[in-house]
């Protein structure tokens, strides 16, 4: 079982912010330099897969322990998807979790024990990026993307289920929406990136030092906390979370991991599930106050903007969230 931990904001809030530099870095330089083709991604040596596995054991190991593990084929490669499965099974509508860029589905341990007291949940790591999925050939777009989500779930049987992103994999949830609306009971979005609204220039220039990795690490974490809007916050090293993000930036090309893109008022207003959005108040990625406003576009939208909180919304206000998240998937079975 995951393990409580107590100690300074420092241990929590932050982590997430550490994904951040893989999200804004990649999405902020594509609006400056030129792109190359779709790749696959890879870990650049075994040594730095062997490192990665270990980092990810001990971060998944905060979990609570997967009733059962699959490895799921599909026409992208194969997808690494977790399942916590009540002793006492009940009529309630699964809930699928897409995590955000470089977190994979360790990010989920401050809100899984919430969701798992209710009904069936189901992790998934993303093909492309770090974690234990496996890409084999690449995605054009984030339309190749949703296309191995909804195989993945097709797989598993899950003809229904609530499905929730954070972050890029917020995105990744709404191209999902768009195209396979059939498959959703509802769809949360939480800090949703380049989903609602365009990064704003100050992020795409502020997320260029924090790439560049031969600068001081003390003005790389200034860039990641100004982007994140955390404000005097550093992420502690030796939490197990944060040293899998790091280890996996370090030794994983996520070259074949396409980036969400922006719906159109069209889309939004064709959306013909239940939607619940988060925002958090202190943080240009999903959009802020505007991107709020773009998701009210949505028929069944429920929107509201978390006050004090950072692009790490999930987990910085976990116990709320998840009330109301529950209190939502289950007005809508």
């Amino acid at each position: 079982m995951r393990k409580n931990h107590t100690g300074p904001k420092r241990r929590r809030w932050p982590v997430v912010l550490l994904a951040i530099l893989a999200t804004v870095s990649t999405s902020g330089l594509v609006l400056l330099l030129a792109t190359s083709s779709p790749g696959v991604g890879h870990f650049r040596t075994p040594g730095a897969r062997q490192a990665y596995e270990d980092a990810y054991a001990e971060a998944l190991g905060r979990l609570p322990e997967p009733t059962e593990t699959h490895d799921i084929e599909t026409t992208f490669g194969t997808v690494r998807a977790y399942a916590w499965i009540p002793e006492e099974q009940s009529d309630t509508t699964p809930v699928v979790l897409l995590p955000g860029r470089s977190s994979a589905a360790p990010m989920w341990g401050d809100n899984l024990p919430h969701y798992i007291e209710h009904r069936t949940v189901y992790a998934f790591d993303v093909i492309g990026d770090t974690g234990m999925s496996q890409q084999t050939i690449p995605m054009r777009d984030v339309g190749d993307a949703a296309r191995w989500v909804d195989e993945a779930m097709a797989s598993l049987e899950l003809d229904r289920v609530h499905l929730v992103g954070h972050s890029q994999g917020g995105g990744l949830a709404a191209a999902v929406a768009v195209r396979y609306p059939d498959r959703l009971a509802s769809l949360t979005l939480l800090e949703p990136v380049l989903t609602l609204s365009a990064l704003p220039l100050s992020v795409v220039f502020a997320s260029i030092p924090v790439s560049l990795t031969f600068l001081p690490e003390s003005w790389r974490e200034a860039a990641l906390n100004q982007i994140g809007g955390v404000e005097n916050e550093e992420v502690d090293p030796d939490d197990p979370l944060a040293r899998m993000i790091n280890v996996g930036a370090e030794g994983y090309s996520s070259s074949g991991l396409p980036n969400p893109v922006q719906l159109t008022d069209t889309e939004l207003k064709s959306l013909p599930m239940p939607v619940y959005v988060a925002i958090a108040s202190d943080s240009p990625l999903a959009g802020g106050e505007a991107g709020a406003e773009k998701a009210k576009l949505i028929p069944d939208a429920q929107v509201k903007v978390w006050p004090d909180t950072t692009h790490s919304l999930p987990m910085q206000v976990a116990p709320a969230l998840d009330a109301e998240l529950e209190t939502f998937w289950a007005a809508h079975p």
